[in-house]
């Protein structure tokens, strides 16, 4: 009779167990020591390992010849317990064995010495579905047991566990098992059992078994019975899960928005009889992974891809605002929920997919919310191309008059907002008016020979006060033309954090440009900004960058260069705007 691969391939011995290294070195020290316990409970989720780690205790504790703290497997009683002629070793299911009835049954069992072994010891798999009065009965036999049984709890709910019986026992927990140490073990089975796994396939497996080593072990025998060259295709058949390529379609149909095609991949795939509650989760957790690469430092650790689809998620994810791909999991979470009492889950999971294309047709909060951010994501292209968001201009300038031509020229372009305070080489102040004396009359300064026109022009060869020259107008745009990264920005934020970390945080996702006199700082978060309009923290921020460069600079923020805009560019986008509002406009 055909044995299944994941019994035929349990370890025999603590060193073959995947991934609880931290359980397995505890039990083979206490062995060496003979530091033996009365009670041990196991707690993780399925398919960790926690059953077959107690059998191996069970059959250590009663080897007559261990090796480095593992059964030898050839002594008489290990191959009694194998076998199961040694009836000393008990494994019951506390699922079918919860009564106070099967509990007594061990109670009057513990007090005879073992026939053959050297402990009696209990395995009780599932133990929290004991029965309230079953747990009463075993408490005092689990408190003080004789010194000759050994008990092995497992469960995977340790919360029901009741804390009487948690304190009486040594507790270890389980972990999920890592893809790489799956994978591993998967390409191990592969070779003793003669047939091909791809690595994208034993990676694919991982994933899907979700830590448990026992469900991977079950899928990779499923795919053998498909076929004996095991790829990705061939685990997704046996699995029945979508193509890759179908998620990045459907994930692809939400960014641009096309309800059509993302409605025809799902009428495939649920013609060729894929789950639509499966894809729907599928779907989530391909968001999930755009998600971490959008905001973990370090994601590939994170996603667990081949290197050909972390490459295509990280461009997906550029296209994606995080507050899309949060939006997008939860409309894939609520439609998942429905589905399990929905008559017709692919209803659901179509709905969602329309919700997504067209957010404008879900009225939640949290579609207002992406539908805002899109906004914002538009407004923040349009303004990084230099175009104004703005269709008509608030301010006309009229042609100049005769009164204009003998006006002072004044520069359109201010210098950058943030830059209030002047910099060194500016600390002279402006030249002001004498106050008048309280004491005396008013007298105008002037001399008197001079006219008295109503407006006073200073000849540019001999200026009025003998303060500094009049300030020069600065081309704004020529100095974010000439911008060039500023190398150094790292290092000053990281001196920055050292006595502000807050200040250093706001500027930590922030680039910066150096242009002549000016650095321009680039960032999207606000905050920075407000924080910079403050003259403490701004001259901090001055200092250290004067710390590292020698240099002081004039901080503001970088825009890019802006488009000229001329009359006709004027006269189109107030043509636009007439036919936007339903104006109708005939050009000759």
């Amino acid at each position: 009779m055909y044995q299944v691969l994941y019994r035929k391939y349990r370890p025999a011995v603590f060193e073959d167990v995947v991934g609880q290294k931290h359980v397995t070195d505890t039990l083979r020290n206490e062995l060496r020591l003979g530091r033996v316990h009365h009670a041990y409970l196991f707690t993780g989720s399925r398919g960790t390992g926690k059953t077959t780690c107690a059998k191996i205790l069970a059959k250590a504790v009663n080897c007559l010849n261990l090796q480095n703290s593992d059964p030898c497997g050839e002594c008489e009683n290990c191959r009694g317990i194998d076998s199961g002629e040694i009836l000393d070793v008990v494994e019951m299911d506390a699922a079918s064995n919860r009564g106070i009835d099967d509990i007594r049954g061990i109670i009057d069992e513990v007090a005879f010495a073992p026939a053959k072994a050297k402990y009696r010891v209990y395995i009780v798999d599932e133990v929290h579905m004991l029965s309230r009065d079953a747990w009463n009965a075993l408490l005092k036999t689990l408190e003080e047991p004789p010194a000759h049984v050994v008990f092995i709890l497992a469960t995977t709910e340790v919360n029901k566990i009741p804390d009487t019986i948690l304190s009486r026992c040594q507790r270890f927990d389980f972990h999920r098992i890592s893809p790489a140490d799956i994978s591993e073990r998967l390409q191990h089975i592969a070779a003793l059992e003669g047939v091909t796994l791809s690595d994208e396939a034993a990676l694919l497996i991982s994933v899907i078994a979700d830590g448990a080593l026992r469900d991977a072990i079950s899928l990779f025998d499923r795919c053998i019975g498909i076929s004996d060259d095991v790829t990705a295709n061939v685990v997704r058949a046996a699995a029945g899960l979508a193509a890759q390529g179908h998620l990045f379609e459907l994930a692809n149909c939400t960014v641009n928005k096309n309800v059509q095609k993302a409605l025809e991949i799902i009428d495939k795939l649920y013609r060729d009889a894929k789950d639509m509650m499966s894809l729907c989760e599928e779907l989530e957790s391909h968001f999930r992974s755009l998600m971490l690469i959008k905001t973990v430092r370090n994601p590939r650790e994170l996603v667990v891809m081949s290197d050909r689809e972390y490459d295509a998620a990280v461009a997906e994810a550029a296209y994606l605002t995080l507050s899309d791909i949060i939006y997008y999991m939860d409309v894939l979470s609520r439609a998942h929920t429905r589905m399990r009492e929905s008559v017709s889950p692919r209803t659901e999971l179509e709905m969602a997919m329309v919700k997504l294309c067209a957010p404008e047709l879900d009225k939640t909060d949290e579609a207002l919310y992406a539908r805002v951010a899109a906004l914002e994501k538009a407004l923040k292209l349009i303004e990084a191309n230099g175009v104004s968001v703005v269709a008509v201009p608030e301010k006309v300038v009229p042609a100049p008059t005769e009164s204009a031509t003998e006006a002072p020229a004044v520069s359109a372009e201010p210098e950058p907002a943030i830059e209030e305070a002047p910099t060194p080489e500016e600390e002279t102040p402006a030249p002001v008016e004498k106050p008048a004396d309280p004491e005396k009359p008013a007298v105008q300064e002037q001399p008197v020979e001079q006219p008295k026109p109503v407006v006073q022009e200073q000849p540019a060869e001999a200026p009025a006060q003998p303060s500094r020259p009049a300030r020069k107008q600065v081309d704004m745009d020529a100095i974010y033309r000439n911008a060039k990264p500023f190398a150094l920005w790292p290092e000053v934020v990281a001196s920055i954090k050292q006595y502000s970390n807050a200040l250093g945080s706001a500027f930590s996702e922030a680039t910066a440009y150096e242009s002549g006199d000016y650095l321009l700082i680039d960032t999207d978060y606000e905050i920075a900004f407000e924080l910079l309009k403050k003259s403490e923290r701004r001259e901090d921020v001055r200092r250290v960058v004067q710390e590292i460069t020698g240099k002081v600079y004039k901080l503001g923020p970088y825009k890019q260069p802006k488009k000229e805009v001329t009359q006709d560019d004027v006269l189109n986008d107030f043509i636009a705007t007439l036919r936007d509002s339903g104006v109708n406009v005939t050009e000759e």
